[in-house]
């Protein structure tokens, strides 16, 4: 059940499309409200490659807009722009038209879009006031690897409707900090999130990550005291945790060859496409040539940098049963190196209920029900 006037979301993970790296992501700008089923079933048929999806989704984005369906030509012209290499040209063009589309598509909602100064340049950040009886409570919310915040509209509005007020903001290395201001990332995202808090001048917090921004937002609760209540949706842990116990020795060892990661990145790259966009968009966030440092960035998440045992709040941690990027071993993981939280909260999503797939990208109506029934059980809880 959603809140009233709030539109709800699609139940269901589609097949779209065969290459299910491609099929994700038609899934997931549906699963956020910014797509038409029928239209992605059209655009499909017509999509062979990665390269097809950008001039399909800019045509449909343009036809959207002249018909004044803004929410589906922002969705339609992000996927165009996710598509796009990073390095391109057109990267920071189709990134500024979205945004105009999504914030003509959602004037008079009460967003306002910020600039947070950070380093040399800032970081877009938008603040939508609770629209629900208040909680008096807010939540700082955050992406990860290859998002836009502006696509996660669908769950502030729902946080929101929740009586959340909600401060949606981007970290260095994401989106247009990235694009549009040029900061690369880095992994101490407790800097980002510090500079959020005073910007906006917040003493306590909820801070939830999605996708691989539940590694940084826990990194940030155990290093931030400003941050009551902290969701990893999912968790990462340590990505070594993804391989059995007598190849992680191995592993350790081959990453200290340099020459050897080298070779073996470009080789990957040639024999898988997908490989290649998630390769292009690391060293893009980083701003690097060296295929090397793609190994050395997803490394960087790992146990010790994370320092569970530092986060002392409440923490509730979201997976889903078929995860193909972050999947439930991570979160098993996570949950039991985290031996000083003031409260625990594992809940894994089924296929039974269309929300296996990563972030719950199939039925987020009840992922978000989830997430602003515990905020609220711990709100009442701290009195």
């Amino acid at each position: 059940m959603t809140s009233p006037g709030v539109e709800a979301l699609p139940v269901g993970f589609e097949h779209f499309h065969r290459k299910d790296f491609i099929n994700y992501q038609f899934n997931r700008a549906h699963a956020l409200g910014f797509a038409d089923r029928g239209e992605l079933y059209g655009a499909a048929a017509r999509v062979q490659s990665v390269a097809d999806c950008i001039d399909v989704f800019e045509d449909l984005s343009a036809r959207s807009a002249a018909a004044g369906r803004l929410r589906h030509a922002a969705g339609y012209l992000r996927l165009a722009e996710f598509f796009t290499p990073p390095r391109s040209e057109q990267k920071a063009e189709r990134y500024r038209r979205l945004r105009e589309l999504y914030e003509a598509a959602f004037a008079g909602t009460g967003l306002v879009r910020h600039e947070v100064p950070y380093a040399s340049a800032s970081l877009p950040a938008y603040r939508l006031p609770a629209a629900g009886p208040g909680a008096g409570s807010t939540v700082l919310l955050h992406g990860g690897f290859d998002s836009v915040i502006e696509e996660f509209h669908a769950i502030w509005q729902r946080l929101a409707a929740a009586g959340f007020e909600v401060i949606a903001f981007e970290g260095p290395g994401q989106g247009g900090a990235r694009t549009l201001n040029g900061l690369t990332f880095d992994h101490d995202w407790e800097k980002p999130v510090s500079a959020v808090l005073d910007h906006f001048g917040v003493e306590r917090a909820t801070l939830v990550g999605l996708s691989m921004g539940g590694y940084w937002a826990l990194r940030a609760a155990g290093l931030e005291t400003r941050i009551q209540r902290v969701v990893a949706w999912p968790p990462v842990f340590d990505w070594l945790h993804r391989l059995p116990q007598v190849v992680r020795v191995p592993v350790r060892g081959m990453l200290r060859h340099r020459d050897f990661m080298r070779w073996n990145v470009r080789t990957r790259v040639r024999l898988s496409p997908t490989l290649r966009t998630v390769v292009d968009q690391v060293l893009y966030m980083v701003d690097s040539d060296d295929p090397a440092d793609v190994v050395d960035w997803f490394m960087g998440m790992n146990a010790r940098h994370l320092g569970s045992e530092r986060v002392r709040q409440d923490v509730l941690l979201m997976c889903g049963e078929h995860d193909a990027f972050q999947p439930p071993v991570l979160a098993r993981a996570q949950a039991r190196a985290l031996t000083v939280a003031r409260s625990l909260t594992v809940r894994t999503f089924t296929e039974a209920e269309h929300a296996d797939q990563h972030c719950q990208m199939g039925n987020l109506d009840l992922a978000c029900q989830e997430l602003t029934t515990w905020l609220r059980d711990r709100a009442e809880q701290a009195g």
